[in-house]
């Protein structure tokens, strides 16, 4: 029981963290080239890297006797990774598109409003959310509006897509939650590259016009993006869901933001406002109220 506390809390923070830093990855990315040919270089090494530790964890099982990890038939395997990698394309091309010509503040608000499309759609699936976690949300939300809206808010084209971003990002959550009993977390997140990595490749050929010398030139961002936000950060987010609330994983994975504001003060010298050290605090209490137990005396992260 405490080892699946601490991965359903320690994971989706580690993946949160990971994020957070990587926003500086997709930014300079979008300087320099399209978002699915961004997205399918970041898919295809994200998949390489999930194939290799695939191997090596099968090589590590079978060689100490270790029991075989999570079964399941290749039929479920590909589903579960057809649906979440056809969830990430989508949702990480209106990101990046969205990047093009939002703010990085703008950005990560309105990419962290899961938090609150996830229960109020958990709530159409028959998925009750204790009144703590509604509460988090609401203070969540409030700590992302002080800490990414530094000036006047309105809906630009950009906005739009990240908007959509978010939306896809919710259905990419609970699809998760949906095949993580079902499938090995890892194998999964190797498969849902694979799928991501192809139809961004299809959409590369048929909509933009690939620059090889520029995509040489971001190739750190596209390593960092495909290593560490891919290839690490959404392989956590699979583990972590397992067993989990996805309202309260969305949580922790919004605070995404709060490491994004705080990478950029310590690495670039950014220097935040009150308001924003004021949001830092709304949402770690808004994390902090979705571990207290609900009137039942029952966890609100089981």
């Amino acid at each position: 029981m405490k080892t699946n506390r601490i991965r359903q809390n320690v994971l989706p923070l580690l993946a949160a963290f990971i994020w957070g830093t990587a926003f500086v990855a997709q930014s300079v990315g979008a300087d320099y080239v399209e978002p699915f040919t961004f997205n399918a270089a970041r898919s295809a090494v994200a998949f390489l890297f999930l194939l290799v530790l695939c191997l090596i964890l099968r090589a590590v099982r079978k060689g100490s006797g270790a029991p075989a990890a999570q079964t399941a038939s290749r039929r479920e395997l590909i589903t579960a990774g057809v649906c979440c990698g056809a969830a990430l394309t989508v949702a990480s091309y209106f990101q990046q598109k969205g990047l093009e010509t939002t703010t990085s503040g703008k950005a990560g608000f309105i990419t962290a409003l899961y938090i609150v499309i996830v229960p109020i759609v958990g709530v159409f699936l028959k998925k009750k959310a204790p009144r703590t976690i509604w509460l988090g949300v609401a203070l969540a939300v409030a700590g992302l509006y002080c800490l990414c809206i530094t000036e006047e808010f309105r809906i630009t084209t950009g906005d739009f897509y990240i908007l959509l971003c978010a939306f896809c990002f919710s259905g990419h959550i609970l699809i998760i939650d949906h095949f993580s009993q079902k499938v090995d977390g890892v194998e999964m997140s190797c498969v849902q590259f694979l799928v991501a990595a192809v139809l961004s490749c299809i959409g590369m050929l048929l909509w933009e016009s690939p620059d090889w010398e520029a995509l040489w030139l971001c190739i750190g961002p596209i390593l960092y993006a495909g290593i560490l936000s891919s290839g690490v950060a959404y392989t956590l987010q699979i583990l972590a869901q397992k067993d989990s609330d996805p309202t309260v994983v969305s949580l922790l994975l919004s605070l995404e933001s709060v490491f994004a504001t705080l990478s950029g003060a310590i690495i670039l010298g950014d220097r935040m406002s009150g308001k924003e050290y004021f949001g830092c605090l709304l949402m770690f209490a808004a994390v902090i109220l979705a571990q207290l137990p609900d009137k039942r005396g029952e966890a609100a992260l089981r």
